[in-house]
């Protein structure tokens, strides 16, 4: 099956949701560890270091979004939330705090098996060039950014996209494009992913987010990396 034993951690207060996925993700080779609420799913990530996290929203207590803002606050572990909330507003504010995806329930289990895929190959994917781009530095040998030689703190997906762009620098890349290459193609039906992830790279890199200089918005047709001064 591929995944050597790829550990995943995975987080419901549904003992019948935890059973089922331990059982279906077990069966294709992963590595299951369980957690039942936020407090226990931070202990459970500190013991097992998974490579991925499969995480609930709702649970009492410590909720899902407390749990992934924890790990974004040291870690760059792929997280996909997996959620009944699915409006636009919903998945916007769970990807600004650091998640990769977003799956609404019920899901297929496909569906799911496939995103995990995307999400570990993006962890695992290593570019080694060096783009320069005004004060900024991408460096996708060793997956560091920095501006005016600081370095800059990216979530996974953020450095994806920039990546992606940076690699491109220059080129027109649709937001489709971007979709395919970073989330996989069963996302190109979801440019909201697109806009939340540049909006959050201007924040960090731009010297002035509201009037970008390097991350460029081409109307109507989608994105590129330039130094427009």
């Amino acid at each position: 099956m591929g995944h050597a034993r790829q550990p995943v951690l995975v987080v419901d207060d549904d003992p019948g949701i935890l059973s089922a996925m331990k059982q279906n993700l077990t069966a294709e080779g992963y590595q299951v560890d369980t957690a039942t609420n936020g407090l226990e799913a931070i202990e459970v990530f500190e013991d097992s270091a998974p490579d991925l996290v499969l995480l609930d929203l709702t649970m009492p207590g410590c909720d899902g979004e407390e749990v992934c803002k924890y790990i974004r606050g040291y870690s760059s572990t792929p997280i996909i939330v997996l959620s009944v909330r699915g409006s636009e507003s919903d998945i916007a504010s769970v990807l600004d705090l650091g998640a990769d995806d977003y799956l609404v329930k019920p899901f297929r289990m496909v569906e799911l098996l496939a995103r995990m895929r995307a999400v570990l190959r993006r962890a695992e994917r290593q570019r080694a060039n060096r783009v320069i781009c005004g004060e900024l530095e991408i460096d996708t040998e060793k997956r560091q950014v920095s501006r005016a030689g600081q370095i800059v703190s990216l979530t996974p997906i953020e450095y994806a996209l920039l990546a992606e762009l940076a690699t491109n620098m220059g080129r027109v890349l649709t937001s489709q494009l971007l979709l395919r290459r970073v989330w996989g193609a069963e996302y190109v039906d979801s440019p909201v992913y697109v806009k939340v992830i540049v909006y959050r790279l201007r924040a960090k890199l731009e010297p002035d987010p509201a009037h970008p200089r390097y991350i460029v918005t081409e109307p109507h047709i989608g994105y590129r990396l330039t130094d427009t001064i």
